[in-house]
């Protein structure tokens, strides 16, 4: 019992200073806006007094750059949800298509995984499924970063490609979709009760990279809740006990997002409608030929440079969204 106390100590200690830093940043920032506007005034009465086109432009591009800034912080604004500031649980799953539709799979896969590094965030793998042929079956990531949920929660769905297929012989184009599911990541919730009758858990060995890695026991862990249908399976970590423990974290989390739309629909519909996702209902397409342009069916933003989009660039799929469902609710 003593040890348990000290977990739960820390583990409220944790949170504390991660409220601090959060509330840290903030303020860091709106001073930072202050000192720019201040500093901008005082270039400006330069530029005035001595007639300067180069400090003339040296404003232009500060007032700018402030207007950038003050966008960002609006935005953050928007982060109001209860699970907001959270990390996120990040899965995707490659659709119809075949080999194209997995391989479209890792694209995405790797287009987060660059957005998470441009924005300061860590990224580590919870579970994959990767064909031998090309690209994965599926695959789920823990994005670790204040806002991480916030700002990816409207990723949710389905992504649609249509692009020259490297996998057809005769150079036709292919269509191909992947869905993704996103998450916010919660330890625990004391209003969320699971009772250990509504779960199988089986295990399996984890796949490996071959000769030492091998994993030569049943380390995997796949929890399936009986009520609702949830699947949840984490092979990553070192240890059964651990795959266990993470895989519990993302039923939680599923059972959080099921009782907050609980609110607004009966269980039952909201349990056929999480299980699968249409897909006749893509959020967004990436159009790779006879053109390129990438549409979010949403907010109908479009962005003509596909690569940029790809290296990771969605801030402006991301932020409009936030604005969207600002207004739309």
């Amino acid at each position: 019992m003593a040890s348990q106390g000290f977990w739960d100590d820390n583990e409220r200690a944790q949170k504390t200073l991660q409220s601090n830093k959060i509330m840290k940043e903030e303020i860091d920032g709106f001073e930072r806006l202050e000192s720019s506007y201040e500093d901008i005034q005082i270039l400006l009465e330069m530029a005035i007094e001595e007639d300067d086109e180069a400090t003339e432009m040296e404003v232009k591009q500060a007032i700018e750059e402030l207007e950038r800034e003050i966008a960002s912080i609006r935005i953050k604004t928007l982060l109001s949800g209860e699970y907001d500031k959270n990390n996120a649980i990040l899965s995707i799953h490659a659709g119809s298509g075949g080999l194209d539709a997995q391989e479209w799979a890792q694209m995405l896969l790797r287009m987060y995984k660059r957005w998470a590094e441009q924005k300061g965030y860590t990224t580590s793998v919870i579970d994959m499924i990767t064909d031998p042929e090309a690209g994965i079956k599926s695959a789920t990531i823990l994005v670790e970063g204040i806002n991480a949920y916030g700002y990816l929660k409207g990723e949710k769905g389905v992504h649609r490609i249509v692009r020259i297929s490297p996998f057809d012989p005769s150079g036709k184009r292919h269509t191909s979709f992947a869905s993704l599911d996103v998450i916010p990541e919660i330890d625990e919730d004391a209003s969320i009760q699971i009772n250990p009758s509504d779960l199988r858990t089986d295990t399996y060995r984890a796949s490996g990279a071959g000769g030492q890695h091998v994993n030569k026991t049943d380390s995997a862990v796949r929890i399936t809740h009986l009520p609702t249908g949830i699947v949840v399976q984490c092979q990553n970590q070192r240890s059964q006990h651990s795959n266990k423990q993470m895989a519990m974290q993302m039923l939680m989390s599923k059972l959080v997002e099921i009782k907050e739309l609980e609110k607004k629909e009966r269980i039952e519909d909201i349990q056929g409608e999480y299980s699968q996702i249409s897909w006749g209902s893509q959020i967004r397409s990436y159009v790779f030929n006879p053109y390129n342009m990438v549409k979010d069916h949403r907010t109908n933003v479009e962005v003509g440079n596909v690569q940029s989009v790809m290296d990771g660039n969605i801030d402006i799929f991301i932020n409009e969204y936030l604005k969207w469902i600002k207004t739309a609710k």
